[in-house]
């Protein structure tokens, strides 16, 4: 069980160092390949697929696990290269997260070695800060909420709405992110609900429209969130999406939410995406773009 725990926030880390496919000089198949372990890569959703490459490695070749970590963060200092590179932070958490599976390497302890990575040395943990870890989701939970929002289309619009709060509701709640359900917090005001990640409370707005969202719900969302603290967050879920025009009439402006549409709840259920990170990803981009909206399948 510890090692378990342990793989799994081996995987958590080492998501984003990375990719899954699509690369032909840098991609954890590659890196299991160069080791000699590619027999347990299989395709598919991406942390599933790390999360068993690092067990079967660990259960059946564990002499080879200790290369395919540094394989890995080779070939990481390669594809992130210069436009995010790897931080201090996240080599000394691996070292950190190693000893759980009964290692240290002694090539990423060397300090000429850690010297070479931006940032400062990883913070002492403590009770409350955020980790890179995904809660893992329960497969089956998954499969029962992509046949339900499947489904959803075939409600009558009132029911629909409701039924689309339910399934959003349960879908945050797979993954540990401390939902609530519908609320007014102030007369007149209606809130969809509320969600926990990374230490932020977001607010959440749910529509299932056939049209896409306008501008002036994002503005009315928007309106919700200067009534409220500075750091205060949200989220607009639209399953008809956003038009393009709204979008770009918004992102003029100073905000703090960010937009998921129904292709992104598809991505990220069919391929197994974690979706809290998925919402952290779009948050982080947000912040480095000023868009509002940045599909999951240009986020992973």
């Amino acid at each position: 069980m510890k090692e378990s725990s342990a793989i799994a926030a081996l995987a958590g880390l080492l998501y984003d160092f990375l990719p899954g496919s699509g690369n032909n000089a840098t991609a954890f198949p590659l890196a299991a390949q160069k080791v000699g372990v590619a027999q347990y890569w299989q395709p598919g959703s991406k942390l599933p697929s790390l999360t068993q490459l690092l067990t079967l490695t660990l259960e059946h070749r564990r002499s080879s696990f200790c290369p395919l970590i540094l394989e890995i963060v080779r070939q990481s200092m390669t594809w992130r290269g210069k436009r995010d590179p790897l931080t201090r932070a996240e080599i000394d958490q691996l070292n950190k997260l190693l000893p759980g599976v009964g290692f240290k390497i002694p090539d990423l302890l060397e300090p000429e070695f850690l010297d070479t990575f931006p940032g400062t040395p990883a913070a002492a943990p403590t009770p409350t800060a955020p980790t890179t870890q995904s809660q893992a989701a329960d497969p089956a939970k998954l499969a029962e909420l992509s046949i339900r929002i499947r489904d959803l289309g075939s409600l009558a619009p009132q029911e629909r709405g409701f039924a689309f709060e339910r399934f959003l509701h349960d879908l945050f709640d797979a993954y540990g992110l401390s939902p609530r359900a519908s609320f007014r917090p102030r007369s007149g005001e209606q809130i969809d609900g509320s969600f926990e990640l990374d230490g932020d409370t977001y607010l959440l707005e749910a529509k299932w429209h056939s049209a896409p969202t306008p501008a002036a719900d994002l503005h009315v969302l928007n309106g919700k969130l200067n009534g409220r603290p500075t750091w205060s967050r949200a989220l607009f879920i639209s399953y008809g999406g956003f038009s393009p025009d709204g979008l770009a009439a918004f992102n003029q402006g100073k905000s703090s939410l960010i937009c998921m549409d129904g292709f992104d709840l598809y991505e990220t259920l069919s391929r197994g995406l974690p979706l809290d990170r998925v919402i952290a990803k779009k948050a982080r981009r947000a912040v480095e773009t000023g868009l509002c909206h940045v599909s999951v399948r240009d986020l992973f």
